[in-house]
């Protein structure tokens, strides 16, 4: 990865700083219903406000495209931020114009101030010379904490690195010093954890990662897939089928790379997924041809954790089995909590990420003893995949 500025780096006294963060967090009844986002997002804001900067944070919120949408507007986030940061928080009711110029040329050094959504104008996804321009004006220097929409070359995420002093915030730091550590310079073995649903969605991902890692553990639904492609029954379970050449294509390429792949030797299987169904526990040889695999069974579990004990870097991104719904979430917290384990034993270095694996990981209580546990959805899927991340690359090019 490609070296790029933080705002220890920076000068701030005084000067307008324009934070661009993700406050795109869920809201119910125009209340904040999880401040994972925010919170992770103060430490910048607050370490600024302390040096005497004029802190002015950008961000979208929903998909208003390019319309004031009241239920779209960043005010309902204004009192969650506010107690984050532990500060008052001045809202403006645009974020260009005359609106937001009186907000900002009325703050004082270590004061906070919210803009309105970015992305009531089109400007914004457009990545518009004009609105870059108008954003502009406003700032002396550009911060970018919000990893999760980097993979958008939008005008506050891309556009103001190239016309503002550029840096990245405490949240975008920590998130690419952990990735880099995971996947770019890792201590080896380096085992990567693939799950979810299907592999349609995860091709790119996991085309890369059998070239870079040493073991890849397919789990979920996708197993199914692999070892439907290898001749195994599956019965009822969720397959996709028509993948079956793409299956068997990967496995030669993780052959050729050196790469092992890990599938499941016994799973917990069921009529149907729903909470109370009677189980039965049978090797992946012998499932019904009336049931659907919905977990991996005990002996998959310990001879993950045995694969564990001898990695020193591993990579999340999947559930092992549906674990929203009991008693199919034992495996998926029985590694969370091993991995858990190790990591705080000092024996490995744990990246996860992605909303089903954040919410697993939170489920089984663990997610705070990971190394990291990055919040980004189509940002963190998209460095699994290879791919240059546009608000990354504007940082490194400043």
């Amino acid at each position: 990865m490609t070296a790029f500025k933080t705002i220890d780096q920076a000068d701030v006294n005084g000067k307008r700083v324009l934070v661009r963060a993700d406050l795109n967090v869920p809201v119910k009844d125009g209340r904040v219903t999880d401040a994972t986002r925010i919170e992770r997002l103060a430490p910048t804001i607050k370490d600024l406000a302390a040096r005497n900067a004029k802190v002015v944070v950008l961000s979208h919120f929903d998909r208003p495209k390019g319309k004031r949408v009241p239920e779209m507007s960043l005010k309902a986030i204004q009192p969650a931020l506010a107690k984050a940061i532990g500060t008052d928080v001045v809202f403006a009711d645009d974020c260009i114009g005359p609106e937001a110029a009186k907000v900002v040329n009325a703050l004082q050094p270590g004061q906070v101030a919210l803009l309105e959504n970015l992305r009531y104008h089109n400007g914004e996804e457009a990545n518009d010379a004009g609105f870059v321009k108008s954003l502009a004006v406003l700032g002396d220097i550009y911060v970018n904490d919000a990893f999760s929409a980097a993979h958008r070359a939008h005008a506050s995420t891309e556009g103001l690195a190239h016309v503002l002093p550029a840096y990245a915030g405490r949240q975008m730091q920590a998130e690419l010093e952990a990735l880099t550590a995971a996947l770019e310079h890792p201590k080896k073995p380096v085992m990567a954890i693939v799950g979810g649903s299907k592999i349609s969605t995860k091709l790119d991902v996991l085309n890369n990662l059998v070239a870079k890692v040493q073991v890849l553990v397919i789990g979920g639904g996708m197993a199914n897939t692999f070892l439907n492609a290898q001749g195994v029954n599956i019965g009822k379970s969720l397959c996709e089928r028509d993948l079956a050449d793409t299956a068997r294509a990967i496995l030669e390429t993780a052959k050729k790379h050196g790469c092992e792949i890990f599938l499941p030797t016994d799973a917990v299987v069921a009529d149907g997924l729903k909470e109370g169904v009677a189980t039965e526990t049978c090797a992946i040889s012998a499932v019904p041809a009336d049931k659907m695999i919905l977990d991996v069974g005990p002996a998959t579990i310990a001879a993950l954790k045995k694969k564990l004990d001898s990695c020193k870097t591993l990579l999340w991104n999947g559930p092992l089995g549906a674990f929203e719904i009991k008693p199919f979430e034992v495996a998926t917290f029985a590694i969370a909590h091993h991995v858990a384990a190790l990591t705080q034993a000092g024996g490995l270095i744990s990246v996860a990420g992605g909303g089903d694996t954040v919410a697993s990981l939170n489920a089984a209580g663990v997610a705070d003893t990971l190394t990291y546990v990055s919040t980004a959805g189509g940002a963190f899927l998209e460095w699994m995949e290879g791919k240059e991340l546009p608000g990354v690359a504007a940082l490194s090019a400043t």
